[in-house]
């Protein structure tokens, strides 16, 4: 028994020694210092964006023995009751020492991670009130938790609910952005994931930020931290993973009789992307370099862009995932988010930071999510993580959730935004629950393939019928230039000819649509309709 724990203990030494030597021999591409955004290795398998996703799931890519190197971590030097577990699989090689033949045998190592910080340990400061961001409460319902007000932020005000368009690499797809302020936009959301692999946080801070670079200084911006592109990479579309139940992105195809890799996945059918309780690491799109993203990085990076509001890292597990592995990414989560927090806190800068409640469809995990994000001195509350295979699933969670931030005179007075969901349906069911902003590309989406969003519902201008419909706008209530200036027939005509003006007039239209539902949205609750 004392030879094997002896061959135990030389086993972790000896991981612990190649972890090193792997974080070693990735070398800096970012111009940032301490800690570093961009990180390469000409060896590395992994593939593209956010998170990644532990390798117990994961598995496959790249050589075991250099696998193991970037993935082992040893055993936390302290231990709490409340300590969550993360599993760790070890990789067979040729090596049949006696050393070898021990960690084979063991077959897992049970990794321990105390819990996440309490709030006791932040700054007394942190916890008071912003002078530069507030949210304020202009009408309550009596009818529901719906509510109206304001968010006011250093680069103006959002009245809420509200719409947020989403302005992936800095732009709107079409769309100037004198035209989409003009259709009421007044948020918008950018995707820190994307404006770091192009242009780089370092081109856009030399611009003086996000504002300055897009020429946008009297509206503001939200980021996020990449973490719902890494979800994608390694899943797929929401619409994937759900149809996949949950299987991972792997590349199995050939290409001329051999093996391709694309950005889908990595070598041999490899995960696109890993997770470790440092960070994630996967690999640009662009130009195939390998990525590490922390936590504090990811917050650098959006100091470097700006933003008004902000967004901690987080993990997205999938909808179809064991609860075990649940818990495990809920606490990785707050760990992350808690180790943002502390970052962003570091140098305020007149950036308000949300937190990301987590938990899927899951009451304890959400409520257990809810409890402690909303005791750490986050500006705001944003609602992430797997919400629901459809809108009555989603509906159905918030409906149970969102009471629990009426419950504290402080969670009350803190704006509440959900991520990644704009549809109608969606739009009326959560307000009545208390969200005030929702982003999504839907609406733009929708528009440049075709379909276009009026008061009496969709409008397919791909339909031949539309051939003809000579002096007849998109919508006749509608007051956005496209419906003043331009026909169905000549939109049908745009469509067919696949011409890029279509892009321009019907995205903007859309956009209009939107900022209008809200506007009445806004006026209902007001009146006591909602």
């Amino acid at each position: 028994m004392q030879l094997k724990m002896s061959f135990f203990v030389a086993a972790i030494a000896a991981a612990a020694a190649s972890t090193t030597k792997t974080a070693a021999a990735i070398t800096s591409v970012s111009a940032f210092t301490s800690p570093k955004i961009f990180t390469t290795s000409s060896t590395s398998s992994m593939f593209l964006r956010h998170g990644q996703i532990a390798v117990s799931r994961c598995g496959g890519g790249g050589s075991s023995r250099l696998r193991n190197k970037q993935t082992w971590r040893l055993p936390s030097q302290k231990s709490s009751s409340s300590a969550t577990t993360n599993t760790i699989s070890e990789e067979n090689d040729n090596d049949n020492s006696p050393r070898k033949t021990e960690q084979k045998e063991q077959k897992l190592i049970k990794i321990k991670h105390p819990p996440p910080p309490e709030a006791s340990t932040f700054p007394a400061w942190s916890f008071e009130p912003r002078e530069f961001f507030r949210y304020e409460l202009i009408h309550q319902s009596s009818k529901s938790m719906a509510r109206v007000g304001r968010i006011h932020t250093p680069h103006g005000i959002i009245d809420t609910p509200g719409f947020v368009a989403v302005a992936t690499n800095g732009a709107l797809k079409g769309v100037d952005m004198r035209d989409a302020d003009k259709a009421g936009q007044q948020l918008i959301f950018c995707n820190s994931y994307h404006l770091l692999l192009q242009p780089g946080p370092e081109v856009i801070e030399a611009a003086g930020g996000l504002h300055k670079f897009m020429n946008r200084k009297s509206g503001p911006i939200i980021t996020d931290s990449g973490g719902f592109q890494v979800f994608s990479l390694a899943y797929g579309s929401v619409h994937e993973e759900l149809s996949s139940k949950g299987e991972l992105k792997r590349n199995s195809g050939k290409k001329n009789g051999s093996s391709h890799t694309n950005n889908s996945g990595g070598k041999n059918g490899a995960p696109p992307v890993k997770v470790s309780e440092k960070g994630v690491i996967f690999k640009s799109y662009r130009d195939g370099r390998t990525i590490s993203l922390t936590p504090e990085s990811t917050v650098q990076a959006q100091k470097s862009y700006g933003s008004d509001i902000i967004i901690p890292l987080d993990e997205l597990p999938p909808y179809h995932i064991d609860r075990e592995r649940l818990v495990e990414s809920v606490e990785l989560t707050h760990r992350w988010e808690a180790r943002s927090l502390r970052e962003h806190l570091r140098d305020v800068k007149n950036q308000a930071m949300y937190c990301v409640v987590h938990g899927g469809v899951d009451v304890e995990l959400r409520t257990k999510s809810v409890e402690y994000l909303t005791s750490l001195p986050f500006d705001g509350y944003a609602i992430g993580g797997s919400l629901g295979k459809n809108s009555d699933e989603l509906l159905e969670l918030l409906g149970w959730m969102m009471p629990m931030f009426d419950e504290t005179e402080q969670r009350k007075t803190k704006p509440r935004h959900l991520l990644g969901i704009a549809d109608e349906r969606s739009i009326l069911g959560a307000a009545s629950t208390g969200i005030d902003t929702f982003d999504s590309c839907y609406p733009t989406r929708l528009g440049r393939h075709g379909t276009l969003l009026t008061k009496e519902g969709r409008l397919n201008i791909k339909s031949g019928k539309h051939a003809r419909s000579y002096g007849i706008p998109i919508d006749k209530e509608c007051s956005c230039s496209t419906c003043q200036h331009y026909d169905r027939s000549y939109l049908w005509h745009l469509f067919k000819a696949n011409e890029p003006l279509y892009l321009q007039l019907a995205t903007l239209h859309n956009i209009q649509y939107m900022n209008d539902l809200m506007a009445q949205l806004r006026q209902d609750i007001l009146d006591g309709k909602i």
